[in-house]
């Protein structure tokens, strides 16, 4: 089974997320590969005026993690675009997670989660994780802990093909 965690990071830290990520699964003896979403300049406000320097291809795995910050309380305009972009997820088994810098649940985690979700699963995915991480305050090596775990017990259930 081919692995590809595909992630979009402004600041670095959902990146490093990631990188954690492929590490603990690279110990179970899978294959994967960590593919940044890297955009032109300065994000606009208007989606569709967003250019792309790296549109990492979905095609050649089996199952994809997405990853992305919370921008402004929701998904980052950035991975918003890239994932609509997508023409097909179809058969495609995806787990999505975001970071964000508040802990209080209103601060937008849960709805940029699910609209990761609900755009893949429009595209043909099969949802089978998705995790918050909450960057800030003395609780974040928890944060990152407990989604890493989620997501690696989730995907290593994952029959490899």
């Amino acid at each position: 089974m081919k692995i590809g965690i595909i992630v979009y990071s402004q600041t670095g830290n959902t990146y490093e997320t990631a990188r954690r990520l492929k590490e603990r699964l690279e110990k179970d003896s899978r294959i994967v590969k960590l593919e940044q979403v890297t955009s032109i300049g300065k994000t606009p406000a208007n989606i569709a005026a967003i250019k792309f320097d790296n549109l990492p291809k979905v095609e050649p795995y089996d199952l994809i993690v997405f990853a992305a910050p919370v921008q402004a309380f929701t998904l980052a305009l950035v991975m918003k675009a890239y994932l609509e972009q997508i023409q097909s997820l179809q058969g495609k088994k995806v787990a999505c997670f975001v970071t964000k810098r508040l802990a209080s649940k209103w601060t937008g985690g849960n709805n940029a989660v699910n609209t990761m979700a609900k755009i893949c699963a429009a595209k043909g995915a099969s949802i089978i994780g998705r995790g918050i991480v909450v960057w800030a305050g003395r609780k974040r090596q928890q944060s990152i802990a407990t989604c890493l775990d989620s997501l690696t017990n989730i995907i290593s259930k994952t029959p490899r093909a």
